[in-house]
Parts: C-alpha cells; sequence; structure tokens
C-alpha cells in the first residue's frame, strides 16, 4: 500500500469515526431528554432529522471510502454500490434541506410578536414535522435514477467515460443529461444557501437591535459578551458560515466530477472530504450552543418551572 493511501485513509477514518461520534452522542441526548421528560423545542426536530441524515452521509460515504484507501477496493456488489450512492445522495440532499429549514425555524421562532411574521410564528410549529418529512420524500424521489449510472468494481464491463470513486463507478450519463443533473445541483444550491443567508441576517439583526434595546434598559451593566443573544449569533455565524463555506467547495468539486472525463481519484477524494465536513463538525457546533448538553440536566421540563 502506497504511504498515500494510508495518509487519505487515516484521514477518512479520522473524520468518520469523528462524524459518527458526535452525531451518536448528539442523538443520545436528545433520547436523554426524551426518556426524562424533556420538553422539546420547536427546532429539535428539525436538529433530529439533521443528525440521521448526517449518520446516513457518513455510513454511505466515509466508511466505503476509508475502505477503498486502505486498499478494499472490491467489498461491493453492483447491487451494493447502487444503494450506497442512492443512500448519500438522498441523505446529502436531505442535510441541505434540513440545515435550510432549521435557519427558517430559528428566524420564525425569534421574529417580534408585532412584527409580520406573528401570525406564522404561532402556526410554525404545526408545519416543521410535515416539512421534514416532505424533505425526505421529494428527495427519494428526486434521486431515483442515481443507481442507474453507479456499477460495482466486480462487475465486467467496458467503460471508457467514468468517475472512479476507489470502490464503485459512476458512468457518463451523456452530455444533455450531465448538463440537467449539473443544473439541477446548482439551483439547489443557490436556492437553500439563499435562504439560510437570508434568514440567517434576519436572526442577526433582530438579535441585535433587541441586545441594544436591552442595553438601554439596564445601561452599561449588560455583558455584551456573555448574554443569551451573543451566543444565539455566535451560534448563527458558525453554523451558518460552515454550512455555507464547505457546501460552496462541496458544490464547486461536484460540478467538477460531473462535467469532466475521468477525473483522478485524488479530485474524489478531495470532494469527499469537504462533502463529509458539514455532518462531521455540526454536531459539535450545535452540543457547544446548546445550554442542555453540558449539564445534562433539562432546561425546560414538562411538570417544573422553566428555569432562565
Amino acid at each position: 500500500m502506497a504511504a498515500g493511501d494510508l495518509t487519505m485513509g487515516m484521514i477518512f477514518l479520522s473524520q468518520t469515526l469523528t462524524g459518527i461520534l458526535g452525531n451518536v452522542s448528539l442523538l443520545s441526548h436528545y433520547l436523554y431528554f426524551y426518556l426524562t421528560g424533556c420538553k422539546f423545542r420547536s427546532t429539535d426536530l428539525v436538529i433530529k432529522h439533521l443528525t440521521v441524515a448526517n449518520c446516513l452521509v457518513i455510513l454511505s460515504r466515509g466508511v466505503p471510502q476509508t475502505m477503498a484507501a486502505l486498499g478494499m477496493k472490491h467489498f461491493l456488489s453492483d447491487t451494493g454500490c447502487k444503494l450506497v450512492f442512492y443512500v448519500h445522495r438522498v441523505s446529502r440532499d436531505v442535510c441541505i434541506c434540513s440545515t435550510c429549514l432549521l435557519s427558517i425555524s430559528q428566524a420564525i421562532t425569534i421574529s417580534p410578536r408585532n412584527s409580520k411574521w406573528a401570525e406564522l410564528k404561532l402556526k410554525a410549529h404545526r408545519y416543521i414535522s410535515p416539512s421534514t418529512i416532505s424533505c425526505w420524500m421529494l428527495y427519494i424521489i428526486l434521486n431515483v435514477m442515481v443507481p442507474v449510472y453507479m456499477t460495482g468494481k466486480m462487475k465486467d464491463n467496458n467503460i471508457t467515460e467514468k468517475v472512479d470513486h476507489g470502490y464503485c463507478y459512476a458512468m457518463n450519463s451523456g452530455k444533455h443529461l450531465t448538463l440537467f443533473h449539473a443544473a439541477q445541483v446548482f439551483f439547489q444550491y443557490v436556492f437553500f444557501i439563499g435562504l439560510m443567508l437570508w434568514s440567517s441576517s434576519f436572526m442577526v439583526f433582530t438579535l441585535h437591535r433587541h441586545r441594544q434595546q436591552v442595553q438601554y434598559i439596564h445601561g452599561s451593566n449588560v455583558s455584551s459578551r456573555s448574554s443569551p443573544e451573543s451566543k444565539a449569533t455566535q451560534s448563527i455565524f458558525v453554523l451558518v458560515s460552515t454550512f455555507v463555506s464547505l457546501n460552496i467547495l462541496s458544490f464547486i468539486f461536484h460540478i467538477s466530477l460531473t462535467v469532466f472525463k475521468n477525473p483522478s481519484l485524488w479530485l474524489v477524494n478531495i470532494y469527499v472530504l469537504v462533502a463529509g465536513g458539514f455532518p462531521a463538525v455540526s454536531p459539535y457546533i450545535l452540543m457547544s450552543h446548546d445550554s442542555r448538553v453540558p449539564r445534562l440536566c433539562c432546561a425546560y421540563t414538562r411538570n417544573s418551572k422553566c428555569p432562565t
């Protein structure tokens, strides 16, 4: 085994283990909250769906890519390749959709009661569950053609134009279908990232204005560093900036793999690393800004008064 392959395998293994540990820890905390009688926040359902999608992204791409980098290149059959890439594509798109939905839900939640969002704010919790389910259903349907263009390395074929993922081949779908797929991915990224930037900007503006009002009322005794508004603003900046930066890079590499003929394996490996970045780090970002997680206690319970 070449030193480069071993290094890449260790990098994939580290990212995979880090992502699995983070997402499983976040899910276990929600299980703990449920067993101890916590009253969940309106955005917690979206986070749980996002965490499940993150786990599927890591398991369906990080694990096979790690095995391939370590020299095991023929462990998946043709059917296995089709299933793995289909699950990865669906979960990756749900991850993007859920992050956008989380951002919009937070924006509606913190909107002032006297704003034009007041009526929607009262009904927003009713639409969260149908919206998350719709994300899964939509991308299960839209990605139904993905397995058609995937094939295993164990299958004898004479494919001249293909993308070698190390353990599976992605066949060229033709010029017109390739351009259609590239356009679909482009508009999807632009739409969701645009919504996220808009909702996040609205949240930052709302929190900043609220902090100014609090400081005006209480004077200089209010610490801008330790205030809940500052922590929420920091969480928004970190989560959104991480999502946008990594997904823009992922989009660039994804389009490169779609357009280029027979791209090199190192380009595929870089794309997989970048694409797996957000699912691996997002649970740590969410846990680090959730006051319920570090203390392992319920901030809001069904049968007791909510502490501040």
